[in-house]
């Protein structure tokens, strides 16, 4: 397998770093460079038209793209430890805590990126910079959520390290670089993010 990679602070491909990382899993990587804009060129669009990072190519030529799906793929190669959950319940609670993660905290994160920020100046026909903050009060809104659900269990989504955990991480660590940091105040969410940045994934 080759794994289409990108370095920070891209999210995505960082997700599927740390859950191969928790799994024990070592990828074959092959870096796409984003500040360049190899993931727009020719040769990296025949791998993934979409010309998004990451990529996971299989050896039978096959292409998985999109995160949560490679690290599904990469689950059901190595059941253990079990980051999409042990039963049903504990997997139907790790979904839904992706899914409110990435709809209600990762989109508005991206929307301001791209509507605000320098860098995707350059790239984007045109920022609508006012939409582009219109988005925090929805991220502000979301990190008070998981802030609460940290009240109940130690993890986002229950007992034990998960899937949920990989993308929140993922999510705040890049929020936080385009200056959307964690407020102080939420103290729970503040708690869980020193405890999850001290394993040794969230280094991959």
């Amino acid at each position: 397998m080759i794994f289409y990679d990108s370095p920070n602070p891209a999210p995505n491909p960082r997700r599927v770093r740390i859950f191969a990382a928790e799994k024990g899993i070592d990828l074959q990587r092959e870096e796409v460079s984003i500040l360049k804009g190899e993931h727009r060129s020719e040769a990296y669009r025949a791998i993934n038209p979409l010309g998004q990072t990451p990529a996971l190519k299989l050896d039978n030529g096959v292409v998985l793209t999109e995160s949560v799906a490679i690290c599904r793929y990469l689950e059901a190669l190595r059941l253990e430890p079990a980051l999409f959950g042990g039963d049903p319940l504990d997997a139907a609670t790790i979904e839904m805590w992706v899914r409110r993660i990435d709809l209600r905290l990762m989109v508005p994160t991206g929307m301001i990126w791209m509507h605000t920020h320098p860098f995707t100046a350059r790239a984007m026909p045109h920022q609508y910079k006012d939409f582009g903050e219109s988005n925090r009060a929805v991220v502000e809104r979301a990190l008070v959520l998981c802030d609460d659900a940290l009240g109940e269990t130690p993890f986002i989504a229950g007992e034990r390290y998960s899937m949920a955990d990989i993308v929140l991480l993922t999510t705040i660590d890049f929020g936080t670089f385009i200056g959307l940091a964690v407020p102080e105040e939420l103290a729970r969410l503040n708690d869980w993010h020193r405890r999850v940045s001290a394993r040794a994934s969230a280094q991959a």
